[in-house]
């Protein structure tokens, strides 16, 4: 053998080497940190992605936005609705709420539904609602997006309204007992002081003068973003966020990270600002230039260009204005509705949910393994006595068919009796362990589900079923996962596959 030869074969030891550590450390990449598909994506064919900010490049720290929009919204509700002083004195809860409540606002309930708009749990302000009180939700159709009476707590940004409403419910009907409570009217006042709370400026003024309490900064923001551009990517902003906000928001995650880009402006080839989703979907607003200041300097933009900001504009100008379109620009958005179906709906875009709290449910999955791992043979052991029964209620009836039979005269009418009264021993103590097995998961249940949530459990499962935000994640998202960073942990090639999805009947 000679020099070269040998040469050639240590390097191709060497790279087969690197290439079995990269392959083990993509398996090895952490749940909390893996991306989740529901329809096959190939990464390689996306061009063009496209990003919100706010709890999308920017995750917030919600215990101090909670916080903060509770002390707000309560200071609102005294000074412009009337309320009583008192209740300046209401601590936040963080731990209350979570994505996809359903306020019903003729009762002050607050519900968890699944995907068929059963409600598996509900609270009457901070206490938890009656069995018989559920079921009476079982013959109304809930309907979302036309019923005056319902409101979807879709963001993160809303987690501290459905707290402020459950615990308004419970100080009205604890100062002011006996008496009649406008529940929608309560509804319509904590929007009122929210919306006036953005309105004039008071959150964005103290979260952009301690940015750093109330936004999480990484490196790998950066470097994913460099990691799609470098693999030749177009990359775009579009918030709602106005400039002078995004323009503080963006320096504190990625300016002087990288000395590749002069400013967070170089990350991006377009940057819009007030964009007004959904409204941008399918409304037709201008497209205006504008400064850091928000100070209009182009009223007429006939061009989308780098390094420039723009506020406003509409999908289908946008599209033509840059050239970027179809399935080959892939958008990455927190907020369900706006972000995600109403592009899903409005565009041939790809969508990938940013579901910032998955991190904290992975973790705790993972620290429960065994107990999920426990319910689930308990959920099969229950399963393969169902079939059990159901099988000995077959027998039964064959019984019954075989004694009613033409010659069933000459059949010992003993022998059949005997055996009825088998199956009957038999079908009665397996529905006696059933029973036994079904209390001891529903127990089990309860415990896992107060491990992840006090008050309603996990974001995506009520009991077996999806829940109402789950079920919409799975229809619209083609991807989601918890932050951006985690696509650093994938090529810009990388082809997302769903897996597969069988219907009950294809299960064997």
């Amino acid at each position: 053998m000679s020099a070269a030869t040998d040469d050639r074969g240590q390097k191709s030891q060497t790279v087969q080497s690197l290439l079995d550590v990269l392959r083990a450390e993509d398996v090895l990449v952490e749940r909390q940190k893996q991306i989740y598909c529901n329809r096959d994506l190939r990464f390689e064919y996306v061009d063009v992605v496209g990003f919100d900010m706010d709890y999308t490049l920017a995750p917030y720290i919600q215990d101090a936005m909670d916080e903060l929009s509770v002390r707000l919204t309560l200071e609102r509700l005294v000074s412009h609705r009337g309320w009583d002083p008192d209740i300046l004195r209401i601590e936040p809860r963080p731990d209350f709420a979570i994505r996809g409540l359903v306020v019903d606002k003729f009762t002050g309930n607050i519900l968890k539904m699944d995907a068929h708009r059963h409600v598996g749990k509900g609270y009457h302000g901070l206490r938890p609602i009656s069995d018989r009180e559920r079921y009476d939700y079982r013959n109304r159709t809930v309907r979302l997006n036309s019923d005056h009476r319902f409101a979807l707590i879709d963001t993160l940004y809303a987690l501290p309204e459905a707290f402020l409403y459950a615990a308004l419910v419970d100080w009205l009907e604890t100062t002011r007992r006996g008496r009649d409570h406008d529940y929608v009217q309560l509804y319509d006042d904590i929007r009122f002081a929210i919306d006036l709370a953005h309105r004039d400026g008071s959150i964005k003024t103290e979260i952009s003068a301690d940015i750093g309490r109330f936004i999480s900064r990484t490196p790998e923001l950066a470097l994913t973003l460099h990691k799609l551009r470098s693999s030749g990517k177009k990359l775009f902003l579009l918030t709602n966020s106005y400039a002078s906000y995004t323009n503080s928001v963006m320096l504190f995650l990625l300016d002087g990270l990288l000395p590749e880009y002069r400013s967070w402006k170089h990350y991006f080839d377009i940057v819009i600002t007030g964009a007004r989703k959904p409204g941008f979907f399918n409304e037709r607003h201008p497209f205006l230039e504008v400064d850091d200041k928000e100070q209009v300097v182009n009223e007429h933009v006939s061009s989308l260009e780098r390094g420039k900001v723009y506020q406003g504009g509409n999908l289908l100008d946008f599209e033509e204005l840059s050239g970027m379109g179809g399935e080959g620009v892939c958008y990455i958005g927190d907020h369900i509705y706006g972000d995600i179906v109403r592009s899903k709906k409005s565009s041939a875009w790809r969508t990938v949910m940013i579901v910032q709290e998955m991190e904290t449910e992975l973790l705790r999955a993972d620290e429960l393994r065994e107990d999920i791992a426990a319910m689930d043979d308990l959920d099969q052991e229950i399963l393969r006595l169902n079939q059990e029964i159901s099988f000995d209620q077959s027998l039964n009836q064959r019984i019954e068919q075989m004694m009613v039979a033409p010659n069933g005269s000459a059949v010992d009418a003993a022998l059949f009796n005997g055996a009825k009264a088998e199956l009957k021993v038999r079908r009665d103590r397996m529905r006696h362990r059933r029973g036994g097995l079904l209390e001891k998961l529903e127990r089990a249940e309860h415990e896992i589900e107060a491990s992840f949530n006090p008050y309603w459990g996990l974001i995506f499962k009520q009991g077996n079923e999806n829940t109402l935000f789950g079920e919409q994640v799975e229809d619209y998202a083609c991807l989601y996962t918890s932050r951006v960073s985690n696509f650093i942990n994938y090529s810009p090639l990388h082809y997302f596959r769903a897996p597969r999805q069988p219907m009950p009947h294809e299960r064997y």
